[in-house]
């Protein structure tokens, strides 16, 4: 009768606060039983570990969460009779999993663990999925009490029930505190960016697997093209730059590290189709071999096939993907992964948004035209049929990881990607493109063939020991790049190129290497301290050819009008770029669940190979690279039916920078950068849960802060520079003074229901070098998913049904402005023009997900 009365009460709590009903079983309880495990954690040298957390779970749910003791000992009792997994992590240590424990009743299963030091990729997994707080088992992110930085861990269970079935990683990013994106043409529909901290895409690392990806040209991300989201099991994001360990283009952002699915030891398989808005449909297949071998090695694959025609009118998308995972246990103390996804999408989106014009006569929606020709007979620029994409893209990581003996641990990761993206697109209008629609006569000439085309080989070794004092690390990131670049005329009806110089805009073919040695050290001797003190030193080195184009570097002595057969001129040229980084960290474990922390480190990224797109490529200094030095403190508090972290954080970032190029004088034609003024980012973010009852909580994070330019005097011109006029403190682009993220998740064995609703603050954004110039107003999303999924061991196991809503509440908010005139300089404010280009949020849109999950009865 209670169990009753207490399901009846929960169900109203969701009605009331909801509006929604749900309707399910009775959670079914524990059975009491009269067996138990027990074990001790010890390090390689057979000390005993203290304070280790071990995690109890049968194959379908966690059952107990414990901790060592001071003697490393652990005791689980009143386990029913069973198989059982036991997973042992611990400050300093990889994760050690022993699967299939068999208890029986009236008896005790001894479990002796032995931990080995971690990898910089374990690392990060420390504590991610193992916690006893019935808060932190509810929320959808968490945080680490071993964190030495603001780290949000997005969960598993965040991605599997409360996104989309068509996300992306940047879809996936969004909670995390601060961060800001949008996708105009509906989620997993084209390209999306993330920002946060005052940063941009291409001013953070992104890895999957521990390995890190990125464009060739500059550090830029592609959220529909690399890394789909069934390849990404959970998120470690972290907003700092890390230690010295944490390798990457741009640490000095943060880090997001993506992760593929752990392999379980029961075979499963899925099969799905999510069907909605837009006429969006995605087949999704999964298998999983589930332990063979005699239990050393696990298989899975995964495959899908995504079409839409999106929510702008024309922006047809489709996506074909697959990703694989192998793992191999050679020993006890030798193991082997391979993992690799293949992804192709093929798209009709333009270079171009659209007008404000445009967006008022034909809808929130419009972006291109159906029909080819125009009624005056003319061919209609904006037919979509003018505009494709085609991006083929692989990525393949092998990762050997072998314990050598006396706390001496060696991880290898070799690696390859690779990245193709072919573009032709129309640009009959030029600067004019974005005007509204008129008939201008032939446009049979005036496309462009555009091609961005890199192939990475790289490797990253890591090796580190441990002692009574702790762990040293040290190790070293290698990466070889190839890369071919062009932009050439090319006629949008047939697509044949034009072979004139004149017609062509650009072509260049450059190589770079990246070469990353760290050392650090993690004290954990001290009691309740964790300190790790480390330097990196991230060298770069870019290898130019850039060919005569009449355009960009220009004709390099070629006459106008030669072909490219009889004019092979090229200009080759060549930078290097060192930085040394050092990193500081310490977390104070004030108690058992409350943690505090403080961070200093720098991190830097290269200037980007346009650098040298300039009239003859003549660059007379290159740009160093752009530091920031950021400076953090936070605590991370976990209570049973509350968990809560927060931080603040202060960066200093020297920002991009501007080129001149004199026109008399002894440098005359050679060009010259300069360092723009700096920025200065503060602020304070936090993210907690509540647990209103075991299956019912509150979720909640935001940021308030500020990233401005810092003033500056005016400056008299010199011979490498221009004169420069006085400015004043400036919001840096697209980033708000606050955020806002309010979420109720129900989570229970079957039924899993979350509403979550994020506002963005006031923005700016800049219009060429002026700042502060547009100003964007805050923005909402809505987003609801409801999920019922077969649970308690049956044949089916895992089926599931899906109801994903996006956006609500149907907002349709001005999201980004490019002004069509400079509107601040002379001082002039902006005024909304008809030809600004227009970035809208999509309208509601509504999917759902049917599941066939197949797997072996539970015994």
């Amino acid at each position: 009768m209670d169990s009753r009365r207490v399901t009846k009460w929960r169900t109203a709590i969701v009605v009331l606060v909801c509006v929604l009903m749900m309707v399910g079983g009775k959670s079914l309880r524990a059975q009491s039983g009269s067996g138990s495990i027990t074990g001790t954690v010890t390090d390689q040298r057979g000390q005993a570990v203290a304070g280790a957390t071990v995690v109890v779970a049968s194959p379908s749910k966690i059952v107990q969460t414990v901790t060592s003791g001071a003697d490393g000992k652990f005791a689980v009792s009143g386990l029913g009779a069973g198989t059982y997994s036991v997973e042992t992590s611990a400050t300093g240590f990889g994760t050690d999993v022993r699967r299939n424990v068999v208890v029986t009743a009236g008896e005790t299963a001894s479990v002796p663990v032995g931990l080995s030091v971690a990898s910089v990729s374990e690392e990060v997994t420390v504590e991610a999925e193992a916690d006893s707080s019935i808060a932190v088992q509810n929320a959808p992110v968490k945080a680490l009490l071993d964190a030495a930085s603001a780290r949000t861990e997005i969960t598993s269970g965040y991605i599997r029930d409360f996104t989309s079935p068509v996300t992306d990683f940047s879809d996936i990013t969004q909670a995390a505190p601060g961060t800001v994106t949008w996708s105009v043409n509906g989620i997993g529909n084209g390209q999306a960016k993330t920002y946060y901290r005052g940063f941009a895409d291409g001013n953070y690392t992104m890895t999957w697997d521990g390995v890190p990806f990125q464009d060739s040209n500059d550090p830029t991300h592609h959220s529909w093209a690399y890394v789909p989201a069934p390849a990404i099991s959970y998120v470690d994001f972290d907003r700092s730059p890390g230690t010295a360990s944490d390798i990457g283009p741009a640490n000095f952002g943060g880090s997001i590290h993506m992760f593929s699915p752990k392999l379980g030891d029961a075979p499963l398989l899925k099969g799905s189709e999510s069907y909605g808005s837009f006429n969006t449909n995605e087949f999704l297949g999964e298998i999983n071999s589930g332990a063979f071998a005699k239990g050393k090695a696990h298989f899975w694959l995964e495959g899908h096939h995504m079409t839409s025609d999106g929510y702008q009118t024309n922006n047809f998308q489709a996506r074909t993907a697959a990703t694989a995972k192998f793992d191999y246990k050679f020993s006890d103390s030798t193991y082997l992964t391979l993992v690799g996804t293949s992804v192709l999408v093929d798209s009709n989106t333009p270079n171009n948004d659209a007008t404000r014009a445009q967006l008022a006569q034909f809808g929130d929606n419009y972006l291109m035209d159906s029909t080819k020709t125009l009624s005056s007979g003319n061919l209609d620029p904006f037919y979509y049929r003018f505009y494709t994409y085609h991006v083929p893209t692989n990525f393949e990581v092998v990762t050997l990881t072998s314990d050598l003996g006396k706390g001496w641990k060696i991880d290898l990761k070799p690696y390859t990607y690779s990245y193709s993206n072919h573009q032709h697109y129309n640009n009959y209008f030029g600067s004019d493109f974005g005007q509204a629609k008129q008939a201008k006569g032939s446009i049979a000439n005036d496309a462009i063939n555009k091609l961005n085309q890199y192939n990475r080989l790289g490797g990253i070794l890591s090796l580190s020991g441990a002692s009574q004092y702790g762990v040293f690390r040290t190790g070293l990131w290698y990466e070889y790049t190839n890369t071919n670049r062009y932009q050439q005329g090319s006629n949008p009806l047939t697509w044949v190129d034009s072979q004139l110089i004149s017609d062509l805009k650009f072509h260049e073919h450059f190589r770079t290497q990246s070469v990353q040695p760290y050392a650090e050290y993690q004290l954990v001797a001290i009691p309740k301290w964790t300190i790790t003190v480390g330097v990196k030193d991230a060298f770069y080195q870019m290898v130019l050819k850039q060919f005569a184009d009449g355009k960009t570097v220009g004709s390099l002595g070629c006459a106008k009008g030669s072909t490219i057969a009889g004019c092979p001129n090229f200009v080759t040229h060549g930078a290097n770029y060192n930085s040394w980084l050092p990193s500081f960290e310490a977390n104070y474990r004030i108690r058992d669940n409350w943690s505090a922390y403080a961070q200093y480190g720098r991190g830097s990224v290269i200037p980007p190979s346009s650098v040298f797109d300039v009239t003859g490529a003549q660059v007379a200094v290159t740009p160093k690279p752009i530091v920031a030095s950021t400076y953090q403190g936070g605590s991370v508090v976990k209570l049973n039916r509350v968990s809560f972290d927060g931080d603040f954080y202060y960066i200093h970032y020297q920002s991009n920078y501007s080129s001149f190029t004199p026109s008399s004088g002894p440098d005359s034609g050679f060009t010259f950068y300069y360092q723009n003024p700096a920025s200065n980012t503060y602020g304070v973010e936090g993210e907690g849960n509540f647990a209103l009852t075991r299956a019912l909580s509150f979720f909640v994070n935001g940021t308030y802060g500020q990233a401005k330019y810092e003033s500056a005097a005016a400056q008299a011109a010199t011979a490498t520079a221009p004169a420069v006029a006085a400015s004043t403190s400036a919001w840096v682009a697209n980033t708000p003074n606050y955020t806002a993220t309010e979420g109720l998740t129900y989570r229970d064995k079957r039924f899993d229901f979350g509403m979550f609703n994020k506002t963005v603050g006031d923005r700016w954004q800049d219009d060429g070098p002026y700042h502060q110039a547009v100003p964007l107003n805050p923005f909402t999303m809505t987003n609801v998913f409801l999920n019922y999924t077969v649970r308690g061991g049956s044949l089916f196991e895992q089926s599931k049904i899906k109801l994903s809503v996006n956006n609500l509440l149907d907002n349709h908010d001005q999201v980004s402005i490019s002004p069509a005139n400079s509107v601040t300089a002379n001082g002039v404010p902006y005024t909304p023009n008809a030809a600004d280009t227009i970035q809208l949020l999509p309208g509601r849109s509504f999917m759902v997900t049917f599941q066939i999950g197949l797997s072996p009865k539970e015994r």
